[in-house]
């Protein structure tokens, strides 16, 4: 036997036995389909994205805490503003009474003129 003719056999060799893994594979797939519905393997592809989304997000929180928590503060001000204001003495003064009483008939309130002074 010459040299052409064992690397043919040993070529062979290593094509069926990579034949074997990819049959070994489809079939692995093909029960793996088998098992699951569509709904199931969806289900598991939305809850494997949510869980990574979660935890990129979890991720960069922790590298920006410090801008995290002041947008939680800036936020809980603003919805606390009127009693902050009211607290500090700096709310605006009440409207004329004839500019109030245009408002609460919905009149659109007119401006005064040079004549009306």
């Amino acid at each position: 036997m010459n040299a052409r003719e064992r690397d043919m056999i040993a070529d062979r060799q290593l094509r069926d036995a990579a034949l074997a893994l990819v049959k070994a594979d489809i079939e692995n797939v093909k029960e793996d389909v088998s098992a699951k519905s569509i709904k199931d393997r969806v289900t598991s592809r939305l809850t494997d994205g949510a869980l990574e989304l979660f935890d990129e997000a979890n991720a960069m929180a922790d590298n920006k805490l410090g801008v995290l928590a002041t947008l939680l503060a800036a936020v809980g001000i603003w919805f606390a503003r009127n009693p902050i204001i009211a607290a500090l003495g700096l709310e605006e003064d009440e409207l004329d009474p004839e500019t109030a009483d245009e408002i609460a008939n919905d009149a659109e309130p007119r401006l005064p003129l040079e004549t009306d002074a």
